[in-house]
C-alpha cells in the first residue's frame, strides 16, 4: 500500500485549482441510468470512487469514455440491473444506484454498500422511502431485492439523510403522480443532481430548500444533455486548513464561496484575513496565533462533518482549549489516536472532542482510517518537525485529485512510496 512521506514544517504559497465534487459527481454519474441518453458530464474529478463507479455504471451496460475530467455516459444500452458486492463494498455511494435501477427496470438487486470504516450510515432512510412509493423491497444474502413501480407520496425524513435525498429523487422518473420530500437535505451537492434532473427531463419545485416537489412525467425517450459538477468545497475548506495550519498566504480558483461560507466564516474567527476575492476565486493569508473556537458540526449550511477531521488538526496548534462537537457521525474520530502520536492533546468524550493547543507538532509514522482522517493527518504532517510517514493513503486517494501534485506545486516537500 502506498504511503506519504512528508517533510515538515511547511509553508505553502501560490495558487491551487480545487476540482470538481466528488459527492456531486457520483450521484450524477449514476442519475444518467434513470433515463435512456448520450450525457457529457465535465468537470468530473479522477478519483478512485469515480473510477470505481464507471466500472459499476458499465456493469450495468452503460458505455462510458474519459477525457480530460469529461465523461461521455451512454446509458441507451443499459439492461443489467445489478450492482454486485465486490464494487459496492469499496465505495458506500454505489447504493445510489437503487433510485435510478428501480425507476428505469422497476426492479434492483444491490448488495448493501461498504465505504469508509467509521459510524453506523444505515439505508432504512432510503429503503422505507421505496417502500412508501410502492416498491417491495427484501433482503436476501446480503443484497437489497427491490421490485415495483414507484408512485408519488410524501416522503418526510425524521433526520435530513443527502444520501436518502438523492437517492429518492433518482427514483422519480416515470411517476404517476406527485411526490413531496420534506426535510430534505439541502447540500449544494444535492442542489446540483436536482439541476441536473431537471435538465433530464423532471420538473421539481423547491431546490435547495427542505420542502421538494417533484412532478410526474415521461421520461423514455432519450435525451442528449451536458452538465458541469460544481467544485468540491471540502477541497476547498481542507486548503484553507492548509493555509491556516501551515502560516501561510494561498489563492484558490475554481470555489463557489456561498458553498464554503460557514468554514470560511469559522477560519475567518481564529484569524484567517481574505486580501481578495471574485466570483470563484479568493487569496487568503494567515499569521499569528491559531485562535480557540469551538466548532458544532450540522447539516447545511452548518459547519460540515467532513471538515470535522481537518478542523481538529488545526486546533491542535491553537492558543487554548477548543471542542469539537458532531451531531451528524458519532464515532468518526479515528484520527484522534494518530494525531496524538503526533503529540496533540486531545481527549474524546462520545462525540465531542476536547483540544488544548500545544506549541508544535512532532513527526511520527500514522495510518490513515478513512478519507477526511487521511486529509486532517496529512495538514498536521504539515505542521510538525521532521519527516512523517502516512500511511494506507488509499482513503485519501477515493476523495482528493492529485493531492500530493497540488501540495508539491505549493511548495511541500512531499513524495509517494509505495510498497
Amino acid at each position: 500500500m502506498d504511503s506519504f512521506k512528508i517533510t515538515g514544517p511547511s509553508k505553502i504559497s501560490g495558487t491551487v485549482e480545487i476540482s470538481g465534487s466528488k459527492n456531486a459527481a457520483l450521484p450524477i454519474m449514476v442519475a444518467t441510468i434513470a433515463r435512456p441518453g448520450v450525457y457529457e458530464v465535465s468537470n468530473v474529478p479522477d478519483l478512485r470512487d469515480t473510477r470505481t463507479m464507471i466500472k459499476l455504471i458499465e456493469i450495468i451496460g452503460g458505455i462510458i469514455s474519459s477525457s480530460n475530467n469529461t465523461l461521455k455516459i451512454d446509458t441507451r444500452s443499459c439492461n443489467n440491473p445489478n450492482a454486485p458486492y465486490d464494487l459496492v463494498k469499496t465505495m458506500r455511494a454505489s447504493f445510489y444506484v437503487l433510485g435510478p435501477l428501480l425507476s428505469r427496470f422497476q426492479k434492483a438487486s444491490v448488495s448493501l454498500p461498504g465505504g469508509c470504516a467509521w459510524g453506523p450510515r444505515p439505508v432504512d432512510f432510503h429503503l422505507k422511502a421505496f417502500e412508501q412509493m410502492g416498491a417491495e423491497v427484501v433482503l436476501k444474502n446480503g443484497y437489497i431485492q427491490a421490485t415495483g413501480k414507484l408512485s408519488g407520496t410524501d416522503i418526510i425524513f425524521k433526520v435530513s439523510s443527502v444520501g436518502a435525498t438523492g437517492n429518492v429523487l433518482m427514483g422519480c422518473f416515470n411517476l404517476n403522480s406527485q411526490l413531496r420530500i420534506k426535510n430534505a437535505a439541502m447540500e449544494p451537492e444535492i442542489t446540483d443532481l436536482c439541476h441536473f434532473l431537471v435538465k433530464m427531463g423532471l420538473k421539481i419545485d423547491g431546490i435547495g430548500t427542505k420542502n421538494l416537489i417533484i412532478y410526474p412525467n415521461d421520461s423514455k425517450s432519450s435525451i442528449n444533455i451536458k452538465h458541469t459538477i460544481i467544485p468540491d468545497r471540502i477541497e476547498a475548506g481542507t486548503f484553507i486548513a492548509a493555509t491556516v495550519i501551515t502560516k501561510s498566504r494561498l489563492t484558490l480558483k475554481n470555489i463557489i464561496i456561498s458553498d464554503i461560507k460557514k468554514v470560511l466564516d469559522s477560519f475567518i474567527d481564529i484569524g484567517l484575513k481574505i486580501l481578495d476575492s471574485t466570483e470563484n476565486s479568493m487569496t487568503i493569508d494567515f499569521s499569528g496565533e491559531i485562535k480557540k473556537l469551538n466548532v458544532t458540526t450540522n447539516v447545511f449550511p452548518g459547519f460540515p462533518t467532513d471538515m470535522q477531521p481537518q478542523w481538529t488538526s488545526v486546533m491542535c496548534l491553537s492558543n487554548g482549549e477548543s471542542m469539537m462537537e458532531d451531531t451528524i457521525y458519532q464515532d468518526r474520530f479515528s484520527h484522534i489516536p494518530e494525531l496524538i502520536r503526533l503529540g496533540a492533546n486531545i481527549k474524546l468524550n462520545k462525540n465531542v472532542v476536547t483540544i488544548n493547543g500545544v506549541d508544535k507538532l512532532k513527526a511520527a509514522d500514522v495510518m490513515c482510517t478513512d478519507l477526511r482522517a487521511g486529509a486532517a493527518l496529512i495538514l498536521a504532517a504539515l505542521a510538525a518537525e521532521g519527516i512523517t510517514n502516512v500511511s494506507r493513503i488509499y482513503h485519501v486517494d477515493r476523495g482528493y485529485e492529485n493531492f500530493e501534485s497540488k501540495l508539491k506545486g505549493l511548495g511541500v516537500e512531499i513524495s509517494r512510496i509505495s510498497s
